[in-house]
């Protein structure tokens, strides 16, 4: 009976600690000519097993609860155990009493080079570097998790962005292209810095507002939670007045733009004529789509 009792006890312990991620990897290696090579469906299953079998926080996630995320890896060269690649990235989470999955997380990172031999093993170890192909991918599972915890609650994800900023810290002993300020302006470092930075506070309020106060409300009532996410992008422009351009504000839109233009076209008629000249200010590169809003 005690045996029975320690294992209900471990059974029950393991469902309740259940892995954060629900993640899909591709690896494309079209671009090398060696699609079929075994050691790309070889690289896409472990870090598939990498992703969703480790336990990243100390928090408990219920199976629902797992955020959904896709990483496509595009091979566009390699030598041996060096790879040149590129790596998209998306993120979603659920919209409360709904079956829609809204984009939180959208990033493509054009700095993806990295050794790899089949079947070596992937170690993460939070405050020291391993390889720069485990340093790229971990830091962009923080990045999913502090996005996502923005949205549920203020402040949420500050831990996790401390810990993509160590990440990028360490990394930057590599000498890898990505984890510096003279790599470019669309770089994790770039993402990473401006994220921490009073500068681009509203950032965050905003992911919090426009999810958990809209959002997650329009089940309830509709136009109230559209006028909210209105009100809630309102709040960026105060972001781009101190600093035009932003590579946060592409960030947002980057993953928001789509959905932006679908839920002012459709339902309860709400006031968008102040919203869409705050748009096509603050993100003229989707006018396009603010032009498709009905009002």
């Amino acid at each position: 009976m005690r045996n029975y009792l320690y294992i209900l006890f471990v059974l029950i312990s393991f469902n309740a600690w259940s892995q954060e991620l629900n993640c899909n990897v591709v690896v494309n290696a079209q671009k090398t000519g060696n699609e079929n090579v075994q050691v790309f469906k070889t690289l896409e299953r472990q870090l598939t097993e990498f992703i969703n079998n480790t336990q990243w926080t100390n928090k408990s996630y219920k199976t629902q609860e797992r955020i959904d995320c896709g990483m496509v890896i595009t091979i566009d060269n390699y030598d041996t155990d060096v790879f040149q690649a590129t790596l998209q990235i998306q993120s979603s989470r659920p919209v409360f009493g709904s079956n829609y999955g809204t984009p939180i997380y959208s990033f493509n990172d054009k700095n993806f080079n990295f050794q790899y031999l089949e079947f070596q093993n992937f170690v993460f170890n939070p405050t020291q570097f391993e390889s720069n192909l485990v340093s790229v991918i971990t830091f962009h599972i923080y990045m999913m998790l502090a996005l996502d915890a923005d949205t549920f609650s203020k402040g949420g994800g500050d831990v996790y962005y401390k810990q993509a900023q160590t990440i990028s810290n360490y990394s930057q002993q590599n000498n890898a292209k990505g984890w510096k300020l003279e790599d470019g302006q669309q770089t994790r470092f770039v993402l990473i810095d401006n994220l921490m930075s009073p500068t681009f506070k509203e950032f965050r309020k905003v992911m919090y507002t426009y999810h958990r106060m809209g959002l997650d409300e329009m089940s309830g009532d509709a136009k109230k939670g559209k006028n909210i996410v209105a009100e809630s992008i309102e709040t960026l422009r105060v972001m781009n007045s101190r600093r035009p351009n932003s590579f946060l504000m592409r960030v947002f839109f980057d993953a928001k733009s789509d959905e932006i233009q679908q839920i002012f076209s459709g339902g309860p008629t709400v006031n968008v004529a102040d919203l869409i000249a705050t748009l096509t200010k603050i993100a003229p590169m989707h006018s396009s789509k603010w032009r498709k809003i009905n009002f």
